[in-house]
């Protein structure tokens, strides 16, 4: 009996460790597979000058990029250009990203790690790469953040890496160095912030669409500020004019509407009439107030100055450096003007901290009248 119990003994120790060298044998070649892949980029057969469309989804957004002439639009805002470096330099992330860590996944785990497609629980961000003719040349799914170690607040901590994941490879995680926060389907991380830019103005109308406003202008751009119509023992304050006037050159965009959103007061408008010693009008149209932010169109008008006016008694060396300074000036403004007049297809949201001054009322560019004790 001993000796039968001895053999069995024997022979469970043989299987055991049979067992316990193919499960090692199985951890080297795993080790051996990972490794081999550490280093690598994530997306080696993407190439940036092929990409024609980016394409975003989110659970519940979607945005798709698409490039033209060397140039890259938002086809859910009709064509509004997005800002090339921030394509680009998203795509070139993408492409660079290369994997840090693998380890294969079950279905458990892509939920978990919101590497499941859009439309499924535990979805995460599709990323879309495609060529001419719409042709797939990369899918790349983007989940959680990753952190060597547990921060108190994930949302706003900053990220060691990201879970990612190829949908043609869903039994596999991957982590890459950079969590590729620019990955948003909002149009508004895709836009540049500057807005149309009115500069030196020379004069400027405000009419609400209730009755009543003002209008002020200036002989030169070094000259004080007049108001129309002004009535006896009413002077202007001129530092509120200048504010008002001063707004208009330093606009943001917040965002561009979509088309679902473009009657917003647009329909009866506060109305912005500018020149510029530019020579270029902008008649700008202020809708109802939504939130933080004012829906606002406007149409670019006028022509380049694209001469300089000698001052009187100006010295050679004077006029050199002035004209100097004026042709830069203009380029800037040529160089600008394709973009506004895009811009002004659309309906723009700008943050109404950047039009308070602009639409104060008749009554507050007085200067006050002091009280008597």
């Amino acid at each position: 009996m001993n000796a039968r119990y001895t053999a069995v003994l024997v022979i469970l120790l043989i299987v055991l460790g049979g067992g316990a060298l193919v499960y090692e044998r199985q951890e080297r070649s795993g080790q051996a597979s990972n490794l081999a892949l550490l280093g690598k980029p994530l997306l080696a057969e993407l190439r940036a000058a092929d990409i024609v469309t980016l394409r975003i989804t989110k659970p519940k957004a979607a945005l798709t990029l698409a490039r033209s002439d060397g140039n890259w639009t938002l086809v859910e805002r009709e064509g509004f250009p997005a800002d090339f470096g921030k394509v680009r330099d998203f795509t070139l992330k993408v492409i660079e990203s290369k994997v840090a860590q693998s380890e294969p996944i079950g279905e458990a785990d892509r939920a978990r790690l919101l590497l499941n497609e859009p439309g499924r629980d535990g979805a995460g961000t599709l990323v879309e790469f495609l060529g001419t003719e719409g042709k797939p040349l990369a899918r790349l799914i983007l989940g959680r953040k990753y952190f060597k170690s547990e921060p108190e607040d994930a949302e706003r901590a900053p990220a060691d890496g990201r879970f990612a994941m190829r949908p043609e490879e869903p039994k596999t995680a991957y982590i890459v160095a950079d969590p590729l926060e620019q990955a948003s389907a909002r149009s508004a991380d895709w836009i540049e912030r500057t807005a149309f830019v009115v500069e030196k103005v020379k004069s400027m109308e405000v009419r609400f669409p209730g009755g009543g406003g003002w209008k002020i202008d200036r002989q030169a751009d070094d000259a004080g500020w007049k108001l129309a119509g002004a009535k006896a023992g009413e002077k202007l304050e001129i530092t509120r004019a200048n504010a008002a006037s001063y707004s208009l050159g330093i606009l943001e965009l917040a965002d561009v509407a979509p088309r679902s959103a473009r009657e917003q007061g647009l329909d009866k408008p506060i109305r912005v009439d500018a020149t510029t010693f530019d020579g270029l009008s902008y008649a700008i149209r202020i809708g109802t107030l939504a939130g933080e932010h004012y829906p606002v169109s406007f149409s670019l008008g006028g022509s380049l100055v694209k001469t300089r006016r000698p001052e009187k008694g100006e010295k050679a060396a004077d006029a050199a450096r002035r004209d100097k300074e004026f042709a830069e000036r203009i380029q800037k403004i040529d160089q600008r003007l394709p973009r506004e007049r895009a811009q002004s297809a659309h309906v723009l949201l700008i943050p109404k901290s950047k039009l308070e001054d602009v639409l104060k009322k008749r009554a507050d560019l007085l200067e006050k009248k002091a009280t008597k004790n």
